[in-house]
């Protein structure tokens, strides 16, 4: 029997009360195990959290972020490998990839979103859109329609450099060469002034037509509550931000509505999502047993669903059901065709800035050429430093 005290080290203070009250449940079927919560701002956990928990002093079961930081939580053999648990087999294979590397599972990504504007299908309804549109022509359609109904059809939060870089993933996931579009582009075989990049600054010009005035001086809570009180029809984040509209007040219908920027019928992938919070077992840990057992816990289809409804984030766990309705409706999206998000490829976080950048200039009015040839010497400059 697996005994100890489990140190679970993670930066989602937001989650504290739903995972004190999961702790509670598990330690009264494994009285033998405590665990207790160490949580990081997320910037200071980004930039410490392997230097605090490498000793095994802290964070005995442990999260990482998708992309740099997990892949350095694997190279520096930090996370062990999970294949002799048993529990991946409990976990949507094609929902947990960003916690493999080289065939190898060190850890479960616990949160699945949906990096694709959120939208109030009572106005996409009245617009003559009971489902979002399935193709650029129609999606534009859409947007005219909203508009003359004197409704903004896209809050934009432009000055908020996280949640305005989001749009990328869905507006860039069918034209890119490859999916990993945005790798090639850090590592230089891309440019932003290919073709493929321009017609989609081309098009994020097209939506310019239909944001907010200001709109890359908005915050993320000026447009979050302009899309809560039906000012606007689209929120251009992520499903992450349906519980916080629902708190603004909030009461209609929403699901995803991505842009998809094919011809009717071509669109390769209808969605993009990420895949986060990747769980796993810290190598130098004494209580590797322990810890185990509150991972297989978390890893039980009603915890991951008391987990998701906690916190309106989506499941990669087998069987879960959801009680929450926006998760329960929005859920059918991982049944489709859906991208890894191709924004988290890249590592420089300063190249990314600049891309994303590229994408709010074009949007805000700026010739899309001359978008892309600023941020490629950005991009260059980053390749050669």
């Amino acid at each position: 029997m697996a005994t100890g005290e489990v140190s679970f080290a993670h930066w989602r203070g937001e989650d504290r009360k739903i995972f004190k009250e999961l702790i509670a449940d598990f330690t009264k079927v494994e009285s033998e195990i405590s665990v207790a919560q160490d949580i990081s701002p997320s910037d200071d956990y980004e930039a410490q959290a392997l230097r605090r928990m490498r000793n095994g002093s802290v964070g005995d079961v442990a999260p990482a972020f998708r992309g740099a930081q997990f892949e350095s939580f694997v190279e520096s053999g930090f996370f062990v490998d999970l294949e002799p648990t048993d529990l991946t087999s409990r976990y949507k294979a094609e929902l947990i990839t960003a916690g493999s590397a080289d065939g190898v599972q060190y850890g479960y990504p616990y949160q699945i979103v949906f990096n694709d504007p959120i939208a109030n299908l009572d106005i996409l309804e009245k617009a003559g859109y009971p489902e979002p549109a399935g193709d650029w022509d129609s999606y534009l359609d859409m947007l005219d329609k909203i508009q003359s109904q004197g409704v903004t059809p896209i809050a934009m939060p432009g000055a908020d450099a996280g949640n305005a870089g989001q749009l990328i993933n869905p507006m860039i996931m069918n034209l890119g060469p490859t999916e990993d579009m945005c790798a090639k582009i850090e590592s230089g075989e891309y440019k932003l002034t290919d073709d493929w990049f321009l017609e989609m600054l081309r098009k994020y010009g097209e939506l310019g037509d239909y944001v907010q005035p200001n709109a890359s001086g908005t915050a993320a809570e000026p447009a979050q509550q302009m899309f809560a009180t039906g000012e606007a029809a689209i929120l251009a984040t992520g499903s992450y931000h349906m519980a916080s509209v629902r708190s603004l007040g909030a009461e209609f219908p929403i699901d995803i509505a991505p842009p998809i920027t094919s011809d009717p019928g071509q669109a390769v992938y209808l969605a993009a999502y990420n895949a986060t919070f990747i769980l796993g077992i810290n190598s130098a840990s004494e209580v590797q047993g322990a810890g185990i057992a509150w991972l297989e816990y978390l890893s039980r289809p009603e915890v991951a669903g008391a987990y998701a409804d906690g916190t309106a984030q989506f499941s990669p766990v087998k069987g879960v059901e959801y009680e929450n309705p926006d998760l329960d409706r929005v859920s059918s999206w991982l049944e489709k065709d859906i991208l890894l998000a191709p924004r988290y490829q890249f590592t420089d976080l300063d190249m990314r800035a600049a891309v994303e950048d590229s994408c709010l200039q074009a949007l805000t009015g700026t010739e899309p050429e001359k978008a892309a040839e600023d941020a490629q010497h950005i991009v260059d400059q980053r390749i050669d430093s």
